[in-house]
């Protein structure tokens, strides 16, 4: 008896302390957290009052306000759009600046949702004019025409709930993917379909095993996104819950950007397969070298930018992130000056160029074949295999005499012959040399000089000069080979020495000893067949067929 007398004593207190609570929240449009405030909680199902909520629309009659307010509630609900009240700024003077200009407005979802934002007129706030003009038009696109007439067509045991979801959400959800599926095995074909015919007009080329491969995986993605597109176009319709609603696409926007990497991933290889093909049939190997650097660079932007984007839909501040890596970025940059130095050389080398890879360079005291150009440094490979790793900030600057670049390789040398020898077999020598020169087949036969050319301490200098056809520092050393081996068998032929340094000392008259000088034949037989004798064992020793090495 007393537990029935307290509770009729306070019951009739706790049913007016009840509607006090709910009387005294009123309408305030004094900031857009307030408008916001007011829009939403007069349309809960606790404290349904939409007059108090149409307050939120400016210059429209009572009736009108009403429906527009609770089609912007359906609308964000629909699209699982969460208003969180603690983010929504309470600044009166909040200024929303949009490149130059600034205005007196509030977007709640920019990405999302830009068509509906707060504006302020006669220092309150409300729903702007442009978001009331196109409300209906938007309420259209998120539930189509047919969605009423399905609702009014359900039987009462379709409303029944199973953990809160009515059975025709079930059926319907099933057969919205039931749907994408579809969509997704029709629209991977034509996606493969237009690939192929967007990649043969390029290129203007037919498309290798490869490439196919790779559009392959490329069309997969696309069609993927159609399907999602699908059904986050359909899924308001099925009328979910605001909390279901935002778990679902949150999911769906997800999955959107996931696969957005993918198919950008995807692309930065196949242009980069593209590109690589045109690359190895261009002369210069450095631009084989770019591909994989330029596949590098992309594939990280497309990571990093898909990175902030799922960020994004986390609600994170990426311009505060951004702007946060921006100032670590530029200290990181200061303490790695090296780095940033070394990365500005490898730009400038591209760009101008100076070598490619196999030229032979003489870099400094690095003298070598170029191997690799990376992103901070460039590797040479000397003649004894020694590996020279050169950072590219000291490689830009240096004076790089590439080597690669000549039209023929030039060599030039000294022969010493004794300085006994008679004139006749000096001349019939450099005669001999010169015949050897023409006949030798790496040679330029047009370009070249053998000459008596000086007087040294212990040697007459006939001075050679000649050019190697072949770049290649193998075919050349291959071809001195056999030029001073033509020149050392002249030699022996004719009777001619090779000086080295001596000093003579001469006695004019030594009791029974013979005179220890050289006998020359210098008689003109002799020098015409050793020459000939020389240049026919040169001829028959020439390969018949030598293509030099480019």
């Amino acid at each position: 008896m007393k537990t029935k007398f307290w509770l009729l004593l306070f019951f009739p207190l706790l049913t007016i302390a009840q509607g006090q609570s709910v009387d005294s929240v009123k309408v305030d449009l004094s900031n857009p957290n307030a408008t916001l405030t007011t829009h939403l909680y007069f349309l809960q199902q606790d404290s349904y009052q939409p007059e108090k909520s149409a307050k939120t629309i400016y210059g429209l009659e009572e009736t009108d306000a009403i429906r527009k307010a609770i089609k912007i509630k359906k609308i964000l609900d629909g699209k699982g759009l969460y208003v969180d009240l603690k983010k929504v700024t309470t600044n009166p003077a909040h200024i929303d600046s949009i490149g130059y200009s600034a205005y007196s407005r509030y977007i709640l979802f920019p990405d999302r949702m830009p068509d509906i934002y707060l504006e302020k007129i006669n220092n309150n706030w409300y729903y702007s004019s442009e978001t009331v003009a196109k409300i209906d038009a938007i309420y259209s696109n998120v539930f189509p025409w047919y969605v009423e007439e399905l609702q009014d067509s359900i039987p009462v045991y379709g409303h029944k709930k199973f953990l809160g979801v009515e059975l025709w959400q079930f059926v319907a959800l099933l057969l919205v993917f039931g749907i994408a599926l579809l969509i997704f095995a029709f629209t991977k074909k034509i996606a493969f379909w237009i690939l192929q015919r967007v990649q043969h007009q390029i290129t203007k080329t037919n498309i290798n095993f490869e490439v196919k491969i790779v559009l392959k995986k490329l069309a997969h993605p696309i069609s993927l996104l159609i399907s999602l597109a699908f059904v986050d176009l359909i899924f308001p319709s099925l009328q979910f819950s605001l909390e279901v609603n935002a778990w679902v696409f949150l999911a769906i926007n997800i999955a959107r950007t996931i696969f957005w990497i993918y198919v950008f991933l995807k692309l930065v290889k196949v242009v980069m397969q593209i590109y690589g093909e045109f690359t190895e049939r261009t002369h210069g190997r450095l631009d084989d070298q770019l591909v994989p650097i330029l596949h590098n660079f992309l594939t990280g932007l497309v990571l990093v930018v898909g990175f902030f984007n799922v960020l994004k839909l986390f609600g994170v501040d990426t311009t505060t992130l951004i702007a946060g890596a921006t100032i670590g970025g530029l200290a990181v940059a200061l303490a790695s000056q090296d780095t940033v130095k070394n990365l500005i050389g490898t730009i400038m080398i591209f760009m101008d160029k100076p070598f490619h890879i196999d030229d032979w360079i003489e870099a400094g005291e690095v003298v070598g074949t170029v191997e690799k150009v990376g992103f901070r440094s460039t590797r040479v490979r000397a003649a004894d295999t020694s590996i020279y790793q050169i950072p590219n900030s000291k490689l830009s600057e240096m004076v790089v005499n590439n080597k690669g670049l000549r039209l023929f390789r030039r060599y030039n040398t000294n022969l010493g012959v004794r300085y006994d020898t008679p004139p006749a077999l000096i001349e019939a020598f450099v005669n001999g040399v010169r015949q050897i020169v023409i006949e030798h087949p790496e040679t330029r036969s047009d370009s070249y000089n053998v000459e008596f050319t000086g007087f040294g301490d212990s040697a007459l200098l006939i001075m050679v000069n000649v050019y190697f056809k072949s770049l290649a520092w193998s075919t050349e050393q291959t071809s001195k080979h056999r030029l001073h081996m033509a020149i050392i068998k002249l030699a022996a032929e004719l009777g001619v020495e090779f000086a080295f340094p001596s000093t003579t000392v001469t006695i004019e008259q030594f009791p029974d000893k013979s005179n220890l000088s050289p006998k020359y034949d210098t008689s003109q037989a002799k020098i015409n067949a050793s020459i000939n004798k020389v240049l026919t064992e040169f001829k028959k020793d020439t390969p018949p067929e030598n293509t030099p090495e480019n």
